[in-house]
């Protein structure tokens, strides 16, 4: 019988998702070890028997972090160092230097990564990496067509593993807009999203301006009071329909009472967890073709699709989905059923954990944990 693989897993944003992969490495036997900051997510992992460490990450290189990860890889004697965060990745990689052990970088956007930048060599291009995890095949995509081609990543070492979920997950008793400002009765769209000029949010606004005059948007999402973005807000027609709430810990709740979320991102999209939510509690989506969008959402099956920057398409997408409630509804459950069957928490699992079956060989030259 051979040794369980042992594993030493760094995240700096332990969400669900993330941390219901740890478990089930364990449960599949898996000897797993985790580094993440101290809230709900580590103590679930704790309560789930997963042995966690406090190393905190202060910067891209620190010191005492990569003097304590070194000490804790040469005497854990593990097998993979699986880093989930840039921080992550530049201080693992400087602590693992030349002990051996198996390196996965796990890489959630597309984009902002390149052969002229120093930085990218200290982290995702670095040759000690054995494995590079790709949120959606945009990403692995984005790295197969780098240029020069010359030195392009070997196919082998990009890895698509999208993140699971479950609708149980997913109970949340949808919000009263009507404390918000949003009459009872209104169409009610959500956008959720960190503001960042990738996301495209002035697109909406800009959209949002041609549609019927009960409709209201609901921006969610840390750095919404942006002059840049406040400035649109001011300019559009239905100013006093365009509700900025920033930061919510009610998110999904508030997207769950709209009728549909809208993910308007003009670069760089990964699998954006806020749509996931939302096809999560059956509301229609409405993404850009983007990234990872649109390997969510089935154009015209689990929601709409629209060009990247076209404020008419996107207009015309909502106000198609304002017009047609059967059709949203048909969307919305076919958004659920999507993130039901082919996003499973499952699947995440057993394919990461045979992503370090394959890359564990133990002294008689049979592949770990079988």
């Amino acid at each position: 019988m051979t040794e369980p693989i042992k594993a030493l897993c760094i995240t700096e944003d332990p969400d669900r998702p993330t941390t219901a992969t740890f478990v089930g490495l364990k449960n599949a036997g898996v000897d797993v070890t985790v580094i993440c900051p101290a809230g709900e997510r580590r103590t679930w992992l704790e309560q789930n028997g997963v042995r966690v460490l406090d190393v905190p990450l202060r910067k891209r290189f620190d010191r005492e972090a990569v003097r304590r990860l070194r000490a804790e890889l040469a005497q854990g004697r593990y097998d993979i160092l699986h880093l989930f965060s840039n921080k992550a990745l530049q201080n693992g990689l400087a602590a693992s230097r030349g002990l051996p052990v198996k390196i996965i970088a796990y890489r959630g956007i597309v984009g902002n990564v390149s052969f002229m930048s120093p930085v990218s060599w200290f982290r995702f291009l670095n040759p000690r990496i054995d494995r590079i995890i790709c949120v959606a095949d945009a990403v692995r995509d984005f790295f197969l067509q780098m240029r020069p081609k010359f030195l392009r990543l070997p196919p082998e070492r990009l890895v698509t593993i999208h993140k699971g979920h479950s609708l149980d997950w997913y109970r949340d008793t949808p919000a009263d807009l009507t404390a918000l400002g949003v009459p009872h009765g209104a169409f009610a769209v959500a956008c959720v999203a960190n503001y960042r000029p990738r996301k495209g949010i002035e697109v909406l606004v800009d959209a949002f301006g041609r549609l019927p005059t009960n409709a209201h948007l609901l921006l969610v999402g840390g750095g919404m009071d942006a002059p840049r973005l406040s400035s649109r807000i001011a300019a559009s027609p239905a100013a006093n329909r365009i509700h900025v709430l920033g930061y919510r810990s009610d998110a999904p709740a508030l997207t769950a009472a709209c009728d549909v979320f809208v993910l308007p991102s003009i670069k760089r999209e990964g699998l954006a967890r806020s749509l996931i939510e939302a096809m999560a509690y059956g509301v229609a989506p409405v993404v850009t073709a983007c990234g990872g969008s649109t390997e969510l959402v089935v154009r015209g099956v689990s929601g709409l699709v629209v060009p990247v920057r076209d404020v008419h398409a996107l207009a015309t997408a909502i106000g198609t989905l304002h017009d047609d409630p059967a059709l949203r509804e048909r969307l919305g459950a076919a958004a659920r059923e999507r993130i039901r069957r082919d996003f499973r928490i499952e699947d995440t699992i057993a394919k990461t954990h045979a992503l370090y079956r394959s890359l564990v060989v133990d002294r008689s030259g049979v592949p770990a944990g079988r």
